[in-house]
């Protein structure tokens, strides 16, 4: 038919052609959170976070949908759910941003803060609705296919144990310090196992599991849904394990996910959370024991960052010369 326009078909993305953009945004992210590093605002420095990282993704070749964001929970003005970022000169692909994961520890100058992103084929985030938080266990390699939700967290300990070839005595499991978590806590002591408790940050917990230099075994409890799908696309690359559950924390959020035409009662694999390839990457904020924050060295400022692709992990070492935003900007 003459006078119609034919639109080419949207290509299948490559989500590793975007390695050096998630880098870059979670670069920025973390550089921009420095002036708010020990100030005791988190809403500040998250806010700085968001706009830095949301400034990159804007130029990021192809649309880019993000599915993952600051959401609801977090009030956010940008890089919300649904928002579409990217030049549009490209790919469709999903986005899942934490553009400061542990805001706490960055208000406290505490360890463990850093800026978080993945990518995924487009379509392949699952996206949790108004589910905010999740049950979740997180394993590495040798321990996939051995944990179920439905297991008891004693029982969980021994077969995890005996994927890793250790006794339960020898584990270290992460398991965030929340009142949620007291009866667990005591349970998977008095299993004999080591419980390490941070006050938030289960993605950088999880990282510790599945990392070869990590120093944790597995994690489990009830965190973010956001920070799991995060989390996911890293167990993915890594190709670790993880399962999760939506666990509600209040009657008004049980309500809405029922509304949604969500079960409470499903188990979600690694592979529904995540079914397409995805990368994940990270940049340090505070140090703490995966990345250094950013330093001052000769003139410029190195960032450490880590990078999730292919199977593999990389360490990335920027450097931008002058000083760093922490150093020269005082917020008023």
């Amino acid at each position: 038919m003459q006078g119609r326009t034919e639109l080419a078909p949207r290509t299948r993305t490559d989500v590793h052609t975007l390695e050096s953009v998630a880098l870059a945004a979670t670069h920025k992210a973390a550089l921009a959170s420095q002036a708010w590093v020990g100030r005791h605002d988190k809403k500040a420095a998250d806010g700085v976070a968001t706009e830095a990282m949301r400034e990159v993704l804007a130029g990021a070749p192809g649309r880019g949908t993000v599915v993952i964001g600051e959401g609801e929970k977090d009030e956010a003005p940008m890089l919300y759910n649904g928002e579409s970022v990217g030049n549009g000169l490209g790919p469709d692909f999903d986005i899942a941003v934490d553009p400061l994961e542990g805001t706490s520890f960055c208000a406290k100058n505490l360890p463990g803060a850093m800026a978080t992103i993945a990518f995924a084929e487009s379509g392949t985030l699952w996206s949790p609705g108004p589910g905010f938080y999740m049950d979740k266990i997180v394993v590495p390699p040798p321990a996939k296919g051995v944990v179920d939700l439905a297991d008891s967290p004693e029982r969980t300990l021994a077969n995890v144990a005996g994927a890793l070839g250790k006794k339960v005595g020898e584990l270290r499991v992460v398991i965030m310090d929340k009142p949620r978590h007291q009866d667990l806590i005591a349970r998977v002591l008095r299993a004999g196992a080591a419980v390490h408790t941070p006050a938030e940050g289960d993605v950088g917990g999880s990282l510790e599991v599945l990392l070869p230099t990590g120093d944790a075994d597995l994690l489990l409890g009830v965190g973010g849904t956001p920070e799991g799908v995060m989390t996911a696309a890293a167990v993915r690359g890594l190709g670790g394990d993880m399962l999760g559950r939506l666990a509600p924390q209040r009657a008004e959020e049980a309500e809405a996910i029922r509304a949604a035409g969500m079960d409470l009662d499903r188990i979600y694999t690694c592979d529904e959370l995540v079914s397409g390839d995805a990368l994940f990457a990270a940049t340090g904020v505070t140090s703490g024991s995966l990345l250094s924050r950013p330093r001052e060295t000769d003139g410029a400022v190195v960032a450490e960052s880590l990078l999730i692709s292919r199977g593999q992990v990389r360490r990335v070492a920027h450097t931008t010369f002058g000083s760093c935003p922490g150093t020269i900007s005082v917020p008023s």
